[in-house]
């Protein structure tokens, strides 16, 4: 199939790689002259506008957007709406707030022209490993698009089948699923996000704990000095919390075991905030969730004005203390 990509970043550019390399041809424009000519080096057509990239697509168009939520997808998908044709396709396959796909796609049907929302996971090793794919849309639309999504998905791999599932559908068994219509699948990609703050905040905590063994506050015959990289590394063989995001944990420490490459200032790209928000709209209780974004509002805030009101009551109901270093 012959498909426009539309913003050229990490995700976007292995995106377009991965559809190049099963056959796919790929129109490729970015605001980065530069990242076109790479890509146009590598077998893509190039463009120079969205203009000039609706132009080199045969009907029914498909433009694929991968940039940043907020303004940049949302003015690049309303120019595409004015330079769509009835019966082309817009495909946000970044993390939008899925509201906004609901707003859009109904925008988009007034003119014809269909949308469809693909929250897409894998990061920077998913030209390698292939992507995990959430759609929203139309199912007819999304039947025409499988040659891309089975592209771009991982495929069975050595993963086994799940005990007791049934039924016809083995879209989610090779790693993309139609969740349902416009907008469901940023929702999933939103929730996934949300779990993804969760487990990752467990981890981060348990190595913390495992690292802060050595305290001198503890009594001599209690501290142990712990190997994190050979305990992450153990953890990855056999043990019920075994995962992806541990790989990350093990190669993480194995480079560099006291992390001094990072500064340890988190930041939340939007979808925790959405799926706390979620929680709330449907009364769901979300407690870790919640403390895990919350814990990266911590991480960016070195001394707030709550910790110097701590301080205060501290000093008023018990003359302790704290005064700055």
């Amino acid at each position: 199939m012959r498909i426009a990509m539309i913003g050229l970043g990490r995700m976007g550019l292995n995106i377009a790689r991965r559809l190049m390399q099963s056959g796919h041809d790929i129109v490729a424009f970015d605001l980065n002259p530069a990242s076109v000519e790479q890509l146009a080096d590598e077998g893509a057509v190039g463009a120079a506008s969205l203009a000039d990239l609706a132009a080199k697509l045969a009907a029914p168009r498909i433009f694929w957007v991968m940039l940043p939520h907020g303004d940049p997808t949302e003015s690049t998908v309303a120019a595409l709406r004015d330079l769509a044709e009835p019966g082309d396709i817009i495909i946000d396959g970044g993390n939008s707030f899925f509201k906004d796909d609901i707003r859009r796609a109904r925008d988009c049907a007034a003119r014809g022209v269909h949308y469809v929302d693909v929250g897409t996971s894998g990061g920077v090793w998913g030209l390698e490993r292939g992507y995990c794919l959430m759609i929203g849309g139309e199912a007819d639309v999304v039947k025409l698009l499988d040659p891309i999504f089975a592209t771009l998905a991982p495929g069975l791999g050595a993963i086994s089948r799940t005990d007791g599932r049934n039924g016809n559908d083995d879209r989610a068994e090779h790693g993309y699923v139609h969740a349902g219509p416009a907008g469901a699948g940023h929702f999933v990609k939103m929730i996934h996000n949300g779990i993804e703050y969760g487990l990752m905040q467990a981890y981060a905590e348990g190595f913390d704990i495992l690292r802060g063994r050595t305290s001198d506050t503890l009594p001599e015959d209690e501290r142990f000095t712990l190997n994190l990289t050979d305990i992450a590394e153990v953890w990855r063989r056999g043990s019920v919390i075994s995962s992806w995001l541990l790989d990350l944990c093990a190669i993480g420490l194995a480079r560099d075991p006291a992390l001094d490459q990072f500064s340890g200032h988190v930041a939340d790209s939007g979808e925790g905030r959405w799926t706390i928000d979620a929680a709330m709209e449907e009364a769901v209780p979300a407690n870790v969730l919640t403390t895990a974004l919350f814990a990266r509002y911590r991480s960016r805030v070195e001394d707030s004005f709550a910790d110097k009101m701590l301080s205060a009551m501290r000093f008023g109901f018990g003359g302790h203390v704290e005064v700055p270093q």
